[in-house]
């Protein structure tokens, strides 16, 4: 007996941008889309017609509909004459953005130059005491108590408040902590000395709090190696007692202490670096590479007889220093193994003729370059190297790391430093590789120190700072956490955001990855001002489905930054918005309905920039700003009156979902449990058919909600679907909840009943005889997910609306088998039909008709490809490669050396701090 498998396959809509119901027009398409609930009773009223004659019950009675319906035209009627459709002014938007943004980073930028000012006083004034004894409040040691119960040396008892501004941590907003590093002595004279003079900023700290509650952390990074931080925090060490963090060796410090450089680094692979000797060559390589930063470029070569790139793919030339090449190199570091001899002219040779030859390319840093030397040792001091490829002018630095405790090549190697403005260390154990390996930064900080201007340098979120003498006193700085830019962005006002994961300093090429030609790109990362548009594909529900839209792009400078801000607004809803005007009573007596709720996280009233407002909820202060009762609040006005003509318009539906709520109770056999509704001003109605101690929420339902990042799935599968269908998605995890979705109206009901009318459908028999000879039950679909390397092109299906049905046929292991495929109307559903008479489980069957992105074969020249390619980005504008008043003869010795290195700190901005 034959058997006949039917199988409902929920697939993303192809958007159309054009209204299939009229050609008036897109501003006639826009108010379609934007009166989304004003139309979808109507529609909903088809649903359940057609639901009810193929099968499925209907969610409510027809009269109920009607009435229903029509007592929400009328309310929009009434104010159908005062509402507008307008075109959003993508430049207009844009511009303001970043006067916003200027204004932002301008304040925090005031304030980290107060903390300069205060710093180099405070240092001026105070005179070293080598026997200086001060107590401090050390950040690991403080309300810390011995077995007697007294307090820990540097600890004493230190208040502690929850602080919601500050993530809830608890914190002391009078006073600051100083964290020293678990490998450094809390006492050491340095130490105290700095700490001392040090705390006249928590004055300042406090002030520029009070001048700026949106500041969050401050900080003072000491060169010395403490760090200040404020408010005060308690920090908790790892579960083997150590606290890792030190200042100076954080990404934004080492760009802030040095210019952008070019590095080629040696590692010495000959027989007598088997063993420990190996092992700490591999750990001081790869401490080195995290001292570089996205602005510099480099390359390793490891060389005994012979030269061997770490990575072949790269011979002669040098790769930017990012997070994926760096770990990339990493990875090929344990493939090192000693044998041989070593013959270190060569190398030098080598490295040499590639920092010549990269820098003639314009490709690289064009600024400080520098050789990088692990051996255990060296027979000569190969100055006919150096005076062919370096001397007179040593445009290259050269640091020779000396492995292992024998002294016997220290002498040659520190000569070598000495010739070319290099430093001399010695690292005999694994402990030793940090603390050295930074030492070379202080002497590539120290023309930038001498030059007395005060140059301030942006790192991707840092600003740094000031100098004299060739050593940095400090860096000082305040966190601009990225959710603080965030809220100044209109959300109700923006096209789709595209994301990727650490995003923080993710490319823009990786984000707008259809810019195949970088224009779009070039024009931001050159600082410049315009428009441009292209089609773009967008992944939504986690990479499950496509939608494809036009954006326009609308980007222009941040003065006094190097940053760059652009806007993606879509082509039909994304340019256009629905404007009415309602009575402030109304609007603010169905904005507090308890079926109202707004965007988690939008922005209407500004309530995080004064203290007494910090325990407002946005609708709370939206009232308290409308009647007038605290005028100072900062709120966006427009944004408001277009959220009350929304709160009014939608009032409607409380009324329709509890008469709905009322029929269920007759009738439970429904399966709704949930209706709702979303606007693009963020605010939503949502009614519940279930009891409300009913955890009908999975993870991802909770995701369904307007916040900081993004509109909700629902609401963007809606706005892209074609107007006037419906959107049907059943959640690939559980497969438990199916949502109906009218626009940006929608309903949730159980998997389970839908399945129930839907298997009821198919066992009709329209039989001449009236016997049927084909069966339905216990078919299930199944799918396969396909995963490929790339993240930027994979294979996915899109459906093409224009195919209203087609058939086919499959062949498997001899046997033919028949499908075909119908285009569910006004749906993104379509129905697919197949003689299940032929095994074919172990054949992958491919739709036709479908649309599949461009993917390609993963293998190693692609990824050699990747590695060279090098995406144009903006230099900084200063370079300090060398400066004639800096003392090149100290180059560092065998014995231990105390180093000046410059210390940093923070996000966003830095400011140097001279001495």
């Amino acid at each position: 007996m034959h058997s006949l498998q039917i199988q409902l396959h929920p697939l993303p809509g192809h958007p159309t941008w054009t209204s299939p119901a009229n050609q008036r027009g897109r501003c006639d398409h826009q108010s379609f889309y934007l009166r989304n609930g004003l139309i979808s009773l109507e529609i909903s009223l088809r649903l359940n017609y057609a639901l009810h004659v193929t099968g499925h019950t209907a969610v409510a009675p027809v009269s109920a509909t009607l009435y229903d319906s029509s007592g929400y035209f009328q309310k929009y009627k009434e104010f159908e004459k005062s509402v507008r459709v307008e075109e959003i002014d993508g430049m207009k938007v844009v511009k303001n953005l970043a006067v916003k943004m200027e204004e932002m980073f301008r304040r925090k930028a005031e304030a980290t130059r107060r903390l300069v000012e205060a710093a180099e006083e405070a240092h001026h004034q105070h005179e070293e005491n080598p026997d200086l004894q001060y107590e401090y409040f050390n950040a690991v040691l403080i309300n810390e108590v011995d077995e007697e119960g007294n307090n820990v040396e540097l600890g004493g008892e230190f208040i502690l408040e929850p602080s919601d501004h500050f993530n809830n941590l608890s914190v002391n907003l009078s006073l600051s902590v100083v964290q020293v590093p678990t490998n450094m002595y809390n006492k050491d004279p340095d130490i105290v000395n700095g700490v001392y003079w040090s705390e006249a900023l928590n004055k300042v700290f406090v002030d520029n709090f009070e001048r700026d509650p949106t500041l969050i952390w401050q900080y003072f990074g000491s060169a010395k190696g403490f760090f200040r931080q404020y408010p005060g925090v308690k920090w908790h060490p790892d579960e083997h007692g150590v606290i890792g963090f030190d200042c100076r060796n954080r990404k934004w410090y080492i760009q802030a202490a040095t210019s952008p450089k070019d590095v080629v680094i040696l590692v010495d692979v000959s027989g007598s670096m088997k063993g420990l000797r190996l092992t700490i060559a591999r750990q001081t390589v790869s401490s080195i590479l995290d001292t570089l930063g996205d602005d510099d470029f480099f390359n390793i070569i490891a060389y005994n007889q012979e030269i061997h790139y770490v990575e072949p793919c790269l011979n002669g030339t040098l790769v930017r220093a990012d997070r994926t090449n760096k770990d990339h190199f990493r990875e090929h570091l344990d493939k090192l193994f000693a044998k041989g001899i070593g013959l270190l002219g060569d190398a030098l040779t080598e490295a040499f003729m590639i920092l010549s030859d990269f820098n003639q390319t314009g490709r690289g840093s064009v600024c400080s370059q520098a050789i990088m030397l692990v051996t255990d040792g060296a027979t000569e001091m190969y100055d006919d190297v150096f005076e062919k490829y370096n001397w007179p002018e040593r445009k290259v630095r050269l640091f020779p790391y000396l492995i292992g405790r024998e002294s016997a090549f220290a002498d040659n190697l520190k000569w070598m430093a000495c010739a070319n403005k290099g430093y001399f260390s010695q690292i005999s154990t694994l402990a030793d590789v940090q603390e050295n390996v930074m030492r070379y930064l202080h002497v590539m900080s120290r023309p930038k120190v001498i030059d007395h201007e005060h140059d301030t340098v942006w790192t991707e979120a840092y600003v740094d700072s000031a100098k004299n003498q060739g050593i940095l006193l400090g860096v000082v700085g305040t966190d601009i956490p990225l959710q603080e830019l965030m809220k100044l962005i209109p959300k109700h006002m923006e096209g789709q955001k595209r994301r990727k994961p650490n995003y923080s300093s993710v490319d823009l090429s990786e984000v707008e990855w259809e810019d195949k030609d970088g224009i779009l790109r070039n024009a931001m990362v050159n600082r410049r001002t315009g428009t441009f548009s292209m089609e773009v594909k967008k992944t939504v529900d986690r990479g499950r489905r496509v939608l494809k839209m036009h954006n326009d792009y609308y980007y222009t400078d941040i003065k006094g930054t190097p940053f760059s801000v652009g806007v993606a607004l879509s082509r039909g809803h994304g340019k256009y918005f629905f404007r009415g005007n309602v009575s402030l009573e109304a609007g603010l007596r169905d904005l507090e309905q308890p079926d109202v709720a707004l965007a988690d996280e939008w922005t209407y009233c500004n309530i995080e920039e004064e203290h007494e407002h910090r325990h407002l909820t946005q609708i709370q202060a939206i009232k308290l700003f409308m009647t007038g009762r605290r005028p100072h609040l900062k709120c966006d006005r427009e944004l408001i009156q277009e959220v009350l003509f929304d709160a009014v318009v939608t009032a409607p539906l409380e009324a329709y979902w509890t008469g709905l709520a009322l029929n269920k109770s007759e009738n439970s056999d429904k399966g709704v449990e949930i209706a709702f509704l979303g606007t693009r001003t963020g605010l939503s109605r949502t009614n519940l058919f279930v009891p409300v101690d009913q955890d009908f929420l999975t993870a991802e339902d909770k995701e369904g909600v307007f916040n900081a990042d993004h509109f909700p799935l629902w609401y963007k599968r809606a706005a892209e679907q074609v107007p006037g269908t419906f959107v049907y998605s059943i959640p690939f995890s559980t497969a438990h909840f199916c949502l109906v979705l009218l626009s940006a109206v929608g309903i949730q009901m159980k998997l389970e009943y839908f399945q129930k009318k839907f298997w009821t459908a198919c066992r009709q028999c329209t039989a001449l005889d009236g016997k049927c000879s084909i069966s339905c039950d216990n078919e299930r679909s199944r799918g396969k997910t396909m995963m490929v390397p790339c993240d930027t092109e994979y294979p996915a299906f899109v459906s093409e609306r224009t195919i209203k049905e087609t058939t086919g046929n499959i062949e498997c292991g001899g046997c033919i088998r028949s499908f075909v495929i119908q285009q569910i109307p006004s749906s993104n559903l379509f129905m697919v039909v197949v003689d299940n008479k032929c095994d074919c489980s172990s054949n992958h069957i491919l739709l036709i008709y479908s649309y599949t992105l461009d993917s390609f074969e993963h293998n190693e020249s692609l990824k050699c490809e990747r590695l060279k390619y090098q995406k144009d980005r903006k230099k900084p504008e200063s370079c300090h490669p060398f400066h004639p008043e800096e003392n090149a003869m100290e180059c560092g010795s065998a014995t231990r050396f105390s180093s000046p290195l410059a210390a940093a700190l923070l996000p966003l901005i830095t400011a140097t701090i001279s001495r």
